[in-house]
């Protein structure tokens, strides 16, 4: 299995999110109460970063037009937003967070 690595488990506190830069862009990391989420950090109905936008619940919206999506599922849950935000899977070792590459280039070549 290939992995990218994220960042730490202590970079986020509890209910926190946060995005970083990796080899495959913009990931936004949520720690719902030490459960960690990623996500990719743009909106899909404008451009628009979410980590500038807020995070309650399960949810994240947007800053530009305060569409949501659930951060467990990528699915658009208030409009205008349609379009599913893309989800990882989120692979904790030790004290690491990493998110499955192999799912990401398959996701790529479906496409």
């Amino acid at each position: 299995m290939a992995k990218i690595l994220i960042c730490n488990v202590d970079d986020l506190a509890a209910g926190e999110m946060r995005k970083f830069e990796t080899k495959i862009g913009a990931l936004l990391v949520f720690n719902r109460e030490g459960e960690y989420f990623v996500t990719d950090d743009q909106c899909t109905h404008a451009t628009a970063s979410l980590s500038e936008g807020d995070y309650f619940d399960d949810t994240v919206s947007c800053p530009l037009h305060w569409g949501e999506f659930n951060i467990m599922t990528g699915e658009a849950t208030a409009a205008p937003c349609k379009k599913p935000l893309r989800t990882y899977r989120v692979l904790i070792e030790g004290d690491a967070v990493y998110i499955d590459s192999e799912l990401e280039a398959k996701a790529v070549e479906a496409l």
